[in-house]
């Protein structure tokens, strides 16, 4: 039992008299953090500056363009306010379980193993109505008390801005490598230059830049369109010395597909959006294991 005694909290610690003190606890968890991430390689933190431009169906069908090569991926979800992973890969359904060491089984799409939020909840429709230290401290524990087992990759699918959320996964993950989408678009490059700031403030590493929605494949001719620009995120990425992983295009098939819970990647028929992913991972892949 813990000695409040000697805790200079004492006075004011809710868990006082309990045995349970929340230094030691938190203590603890920083182990069980450490332990899970030493089994895993790579930690890909995919970012955005704002909503709307794609960041999880990216980062969902790069996880899957990496499972597809080969490698042993994990995917974990903490945007908790709006989680849309397991709808993606369509597991609304997957219950996760507790093995005998009381730690969370990730759900499984093929080899993927998926985490998120969504799963949790009974209700798919309840709104997660929590304050930044009850996030941090569930982000913490997604990290910590899952089963991952060894993984090449990891794949962390965030909210959108540079909040909480991130500063809580670059806090508990200092080795993160970070992954930033972007559109075209000007009005998306001015939030996305912050999301640079914010890394380069923090001093993580940054992977590289995707530029989404960068042009549409015709469901006709399965031609590119440039519908709205193209070259934004390239720009940008040369801009701020940073890699560009390369320019994904949007094709309405792909659209349907997620929408029936399949990514592009593993759709049956080949198509420009999907070679474009698959190309994005074997550039990830590359510099993240050759350190450049």
């Amino acid at each position: 039992m813990a000695d409040c005694s000697s805790c200079g909290s004492a006075g004011s610690c809710s868990s006082k008299g309990t045995g349970t003190c929340p230094s030691e606890l938190i203590a603890q968890q920083d182990r069980d953090i450490a332990n899970n991430l030493a089994h895993i390689k790579h930690k890909l933190f995919v970012m955005s500056g704002k909503g709307g431009v794609g960041k999880s169906s990216v980062a969902v069908n790069v996880a899957c363009a990496m499972s597809r090569l080969g490698y042993r991926v994990g995917i974990l979800d903490v945007d908790i306010h709006g989680p849309s992973v397991p709808n993606l890969l369509g597991l609304q359904k997957a219950e996760i379980n507790v093995n005998a060491q009381n730690q969370l089984l990730p759900a499984l799409y093929k080899d993927l193993k998926v985490i998120s939020m969504d799963s949790l909840l009974q209700d798919k429709d309840q709104a997660i109505i929590w304050r930044g230290p009850k996030k941090a401290s569930a982000i913490r524990q997604f990290i910590g008390d899952v089963a991952w087992g060894d993984l090449d990759f990891l794949v962390i699918d965030s909210p959108p801005g540079t909040g909480d959320e991130h500063m809580t996964i670059l806090q508990s993950i200092p080795d993160a490598e970070c992954v930033v989408v972007t559109t075209p678009q000007e009005i998306s490059l001015a939030d996305v230059r912050k999301c640079i700031n914010f890394i380069q403030v923090t001093k993580a590493r940054p992977v590289g830049v995707i530029e989404n929605m960068s042009g549409l494949v015709c469901p006709h001719c399965r031609k590119e369109i440039d519908l709205f620009k193209k070259g934004g995120g390239e720009k940008l990425a040369k801009q701020e010395k940073m890699n560009f992983l390369g320019a994904i295009p949007l094709d309405p098939a792909a659209v349907v597909a997620a929408d029936n819970g399949v990514p592009v990647v593993e759709m049956e028929e080949a198509s420009p959006t999907q070679e474009a992913f698959l190309s994005v991972a074997r550039n990830i892949v590359k510099i993240c294991t050759e350190g450049k």
